[in-house]
């Protein structure tokens, strides 16, 4: 008898889509909690790019991670999690003592926010599995090899220099295989500063198909003299269409290798209710979004589920403005789920939100 996966029979998208990254382990206090005031934890496992192979499993994508875990109780455990959502983990690396002395996986604590007090995150991550594995040992025309797409962040590479070289090495050899590469710059500024981040995620854009975000990267008005500053100064976190339109530009002038170009914007009107939007610049044109106001349950992955969201709608020939409307329904969603990853498994409730219809389905 042929084994396959059921949830992939009918999938409309024969694309094979693959992501590297850091898997973590969660821990929460239950109930909005402080960490100082709690005396117990929930725990989960999250990070980027495993919430993104995840939600596109969920939704029927041929989804693939790779990364690198301790071959140790925690470590099966972060695989399982991924499996059970049915993402391929038949790449990913368990780790001896010898290949990573700390035998850890990497941490991190959340400290869920409610109405005015902000949300908060404490990593423990340092001499994780990832960062200590010698990662030139990857055969990576092996690893991508029968791929289509392949998604990278920021954060990886902010790990440290082994991890860093590996996503340069990682985006030049999808190139030369002809992935479509899909890169999302997630700064976090307790791994690195904005200036190291900045110059390394610049490096990346030569290699990039679809872009999410426009920081933190370099867009000098003069690459000769960077004292005239960069297109970006100014520009406010909630831009006009017109400031928008005009920032995407310059990245599409000196970057003509970037075939789409996504961000969201986000109005914070508490730590409990935000509202979000977005803009999406494909084949020549600026798109804005409907605006889309939520209580939070849990915000941490919104992101991650905008991201997917709008890979999924590429993936299936979606009109542009259906794209970024999906994109920002998805993380809308993601929003109302406990946990890193949009675990939604019906495409059609991502739909029905991005149309604004909020019916009883029976």
């Amino acid at each position: 008898m042929e084994h396959s996966n059921p949830i992939l029979m009918g999938n409309s998208s024969p694309q094979k889509f693959i992501t590297i990254g850091e898997v973590m382990l969660r821990l929460t206090p239950p109930n909005y909690e402080k960490i100082r005031m709690t005396s117990t934890f929930e725990a989960s496992y999250g990070g980027s790019e495993a919430n993104i192979a995840l939600a596109l499993a969920n939704l029927g994508v041929d989804s693939t991670f790779f990364s690198v875990v301790p071959n140790n109780s925690l470590g099966k455990s972060a695989i399982r999690w991924l499996r059970c959502n049915d993402v391929h983990c038949t790449p990913m690396i368990l780790s001896t003592k010898e290949e990573t002395p700390s035998h850890r996986l990497g941490t991190y604590y959340l400290e869920t926010g409610y109405g005015i007090r902000p949300s908060k995150v404490i990593y423990d991550r340092m001499h994780s599995a990832l960062t200590e594995y010698d990662l030139t040992k990857v055969d990576l025309e092996e690893l991508f090899d029968g791929f289509d797409w392949l998604h990278l962040s920021g954060i990886t590479p902010a790990l440290n220099k082994n991890c860093a070289d590996f996503i340069l090495r990682c985006l030049r050899t999808a190139k030369e295989k002809g992935l479509t590469v899909s890169f999302d710059g997630n700064f976090r500024s307790t791994l690195w500063s904005w200036e190291d981040a900045r110059d390394y995620c610049t490096q990346c854009l030569p290699y990039v198909d679809v872009l999410f975000g426009i920081e933190p990267y370099h867009l000098w008005k003069d690459e000769e003299n960077h004292a005239k500053g960069d297109w970006k100064d100014g520009v406010p976190l909630q831009p006009s269409y017109e400031q928008q339109d005009e920032i995407f530009q310059h990245f599409i002038d000196r970057y003509p290798n970037l075939k789409c170009i996504a961000r969201h914007v986000r109005y914070a009107h508490s730590g409990s209710e935000n509202s979000l939007k977005a803009f999406l610049w494909y084949e020549g044109h600026t798109f804005e979004s409907k605006l889309f106001t939520f209580n939070i349950l849990d915000r941490v992955g919104g992101g991650d589920a905008f991201a997917s969201g709008l890979i999924y709608a590429m993936m299936h020939d979606y009109k542009p403005m259906d794209m970024v409307n999906f994109a920002v329904a998805s993380s809308a969603i993601k929003h109302t789920i406990h946990g890193d990853a949009n675990i939604t498994d019906d495409v059609e409730s991502i739909r029905n939100l991005m149309n604004m219809n909020y019916d009883i389905k029976r």
